[in-house]
């Protein structure tokens, strides 16, 4: 009544290993894994002269936009804005329970 069902992919790829080796050749696994990049716990420094000309370029600072340009993880930004913010560098515009969002000043 129905089709065979699909194998998974482990079943895949154990299957195509088999058939390789009856072959006589050894497969190498052809499947790229995606190396996963760790965030930033260290953030850039507030007094270097480079981070400061990208973040007045930047028109709304918010932590996601903060983590996204410089590879922090989000709670590293959010201090990092707040470190600015007392600094001077930026201000508040809006506030909620959950996200803050700047500007440069």
């Amino acid at each position: 009544m129905g089709g065979k069902k699909k194998p998974t992919i482990s079943q895949a790829e154990k299957a195509l290993l088999r058939e390789t080796q009856r072959q006589g050749g050894k497969r190498e696994r052809t499947m790229s894994r995606v190396e996963k990049k760790v965030a930033g716990v260290i953030p850039p420094s507030p007094k270097d002269e480079n981070v400061i000309k990208e973040i007045r370029r930047m028109k709304v600072l918010t932590p996601y936009t903060l983590a996204s340009r410089f590879n922090l993880r989000l709670s590293v930004a959010k201090d990092f804005l707040e470190e600015l913010s007392r600094r001077g560098i930026i201000t508040l515009v809006a506030s909620s329970r959950y996200v803050k969002i700047y500007k440069p000043a």
